[in-house]
């Protein structure tokens, strides 16, 4: 079966090779015929293992490391002897990560492409950065040009710590409710909105010279399991595909992304080989003790020439950098190892290997599969020179260092903060105001109950209560997580009952991996269960899940905030007080009760619906 998945997809890029070249993509960012003709000679210097290293991305969590350490020593190993091409990091503070990248591309003969997931601007990863509301509240606002600043500002930010690959926008369809993944990283449920927001969030990061990529290809939206936990099987025929998922993406390409990222997904409609788990499940990213997803299934698009060769290169024109997500997952580690799910995604069209779970062993299995001829020289070259033409059109082979002493100048600046503020005053969107609540009247004897899937502690709904006081409001307070003791519970229920108006912040967030992904804890939902059954005025926030409304149909006053940004919890205090507008519209449906666009306009002057 090996042999033959190879001449398969070697006719299929030596058919690619001699098609006329497309025409570049308008309005992008792209390399120019100059950087296309450096890489062609580059490309021709460089040994099958300098050409291998480039294909692979390493991921890390930067800290400091004092250079003789194991941690710096093993970075390094990966940069000057195995050759990599790129580094993606993840949660770290921002000097710490732009000195290492600094230190690897000092150690690196070929620039290095740093890269990072940014789909809320680099605060997504680094706390001390400003960390932008998520798409889904961007679409709220019903202005697409927000996502375009939102893109300039990241993209500004991106480049100032020596990143110049960033990995947003999400163009994932969120036409499922019960996604445990996507949810509020979408731009909604309508696959125009999606391309609309998503397409000027990426302009806007490219018009900095980084460039973006589109994710998750080609759709992640209709999921009901997390490819962190297993690999999610999505039964739908191409028509389906052509008509929701893959609009965005073809408006993004249009656009001229120049970077598409694969999902673990299996659409046996368009590729039916089947796949096996292995004997042995050997870790991915899943977070501990969360439930593992293993059952037979069909190839994934990650591993799919049909899928990222045939549809995405060929029918949809795309001719940028195609990259995996992360080769850790349980999506995938669940039926390959790493070096036979290196050469198969390679041969299906990756051109960057993300965050293997096991570099050394992935470029032993690529570079074997180049020396025995399973992956041919014209394939290597091919994914090699693309990268190279990025490298230098970014400029890296002039000056790959970022400028440590101008961070502080460009990073979580005046703009920054207003542009966040700006996003969730117009996003707070309210579907339901039954017993006019809002504003909320100062004189009751007020409760706000937090219940939140992490382990951060109250310090969770911190902004959403300083800005309640700050705004004149007293209250009583409780906050429940999981892993709350029962002590904590039973004062959480007295404060409630005590109270004549009780604010319920519902924190279900997404937390990719883990087993309790968008919903909210049984301790905390229990009480509100009992708060609605004895008909006490009940206020639901959602700074997370907007669907979590779902399991609370007898709510008779919520709000949706989309996130629990500091900004979200800000606005959504302004908007129980009454003094900010409220115009937010669900981009969304809420299955058997709202559908998308509602939302309850009211005016800071108004105190009822």
């Amino acid at each position: 079966m090996k042999f033959l998945f190879s001449s398969l997809t070697v006719l299929v890029l030596l058919f690619n090779a001699a098609a006329p070249a497309k025409a570049q993509p308008s309005g992008g960012f792209w390399p120019s015929k100059k950087s296309e003709e450096f890489a062609a000679k580059y490309v021709k210097k460089m040994s099958v293992e300098e050409k291998v290293g480039q294909l692979v991305h390493i991921g890390i969590n930067a800290k400091f490391a004092n250079q003789e350490s194991a941690f710096f020593k093993d970075l390094q190993r990966h940069v000057v002897q195995n050759k990599l091409g790129g580094i993606i990091f993840f949660g770290a503070p921002i000097y710490e990560t732009t000195i290492l990248a600094n230190r690897m591309q000092q150690n690196a003969k070929t620039p290095l492409l740093m890269s990072l997931d940014a789909e809320t601007g680099i605060g997504m990863r680094f706390e001390d950065a400003t960390n932008f509301p998520w798409a889904m509240a961007v679409t709220a606002t019903g202005n697409p040009d927000f996502a375009r600043r939102m893109g300039v500002i990241t993209g500004r930010e991106a480049k100032a710590i020596g990143i110049r690959h960033v990995y947003a926008p999400v163009l994932d369809v969120n036409n499922n409710a019960g996604n445990p993944v996507i949810n509020v990283r979408s731009f909604g449920e309508n696959p125009e909105d999606v391309g609309t927001f998503g397409t000027a969030f990426a302009q806007g990061i490219q018009s900095q010279q980084v460039i973006a990529t589109a994710k998750h290809f080609p759709g992640h939206g209709d999921t009901n399991i997390d490819s962190h936990r297993g690999l999610p099987i999505i039964d739908l025929p191409r028509e389906r595909l052509n008509s929701l998922e893959l609009v965005p993406f073809k408006k993004a390409i249009d656009g001229g992304i120049g970077s598409i990222m694969i999902a673990h997904i299996a659409l046996p409609q368009i590729d039916n080989e089947e796949i096996k788990p292995l004997k042995e499940y050997r870790g991915g990213d899943a977070e501990a003790g969360a439930e593992i997803v293993k059952e037979k299934a069909t190839i994934p698009a990650t591993l799919s020439a049909k899928f990222q060769t045939e549809i995405l290169r060929n029918e949809m024109g795309f001719k940028g950098l195609i990259v995996s997500d992360a080769m850790s997952m349980s999506g995938l580690t669940l039926y390959f190892d790493q070096e036979e799910a290196g050469v198969r995604a390679f041969l299906a069209g990756t051109d960057i290997l993300e965050k293997p779970a096991d570099v050394d062993v992935m470029l032993r299995g690529l570079t074997a599969a180049v020396k025995s001829g399973r992956i041919p020289m014209e394939r290597l070259d091919d994914s090699v020179r693309r990268q190279i033409a990025w490298k230098h059109e970014l400029g890296l082979y002039k000056e790959k260092l970022a400028p440590v002493d101008k961070i502080d100048t460009l990073i979580s600046g005046a703009e920054s903060t207003l542009l966040t503020d700006e996003i969730a005053t117009k996003a707070i969107t309210l579907v339901r105001n039954d017993e006019g609540l809002l504003p909320i009247n100062k004189n009751a004897k007020i409760a706000v109950l937090g219940l939140s899937n992490g382990i951060d502690g109250p310090l969770t709904m911190s902004s959403l209560v300083n800005s309640l006081r700050g705004g004149g409001l007293r209250f009583s307070s409780a906050y429940l997580q999981e892993n709350s003791f029962a002590d904590q519970v039973a004062a959480a229920r007295k404060a409630v009952n005590e109270a004549d108006t009780v604010i319920v912040g519902l924190y279900g967030r997404v937390r990719s991996g883990a087993k309790n992904s968008v919903g909210i804890p049984e301790n905390g939902a229990a009480i509100l269960k009992e708060l609605l059954a004895s008909n006490k005025k009940v206020i639901g926030i959602s700074f997370g899940n907007p669907y979590v409304l779902g399991g609370f149909p007898e709510m008779k006053t919520y709000l949706v905030a989309y996130g629990d940004m500091p900004s979200l919890q800000r606005a959504s205090a302004r908007a129980l007080l009454g003094t900010q507008d409220i115009t937010g519209k669900l981009p969304i449906s809420l299955p058997g009760l709202y559908l998308r666009g509602t939302g309850i306009q009211l005016t800071k002057k108004q105190t009822t619906d």
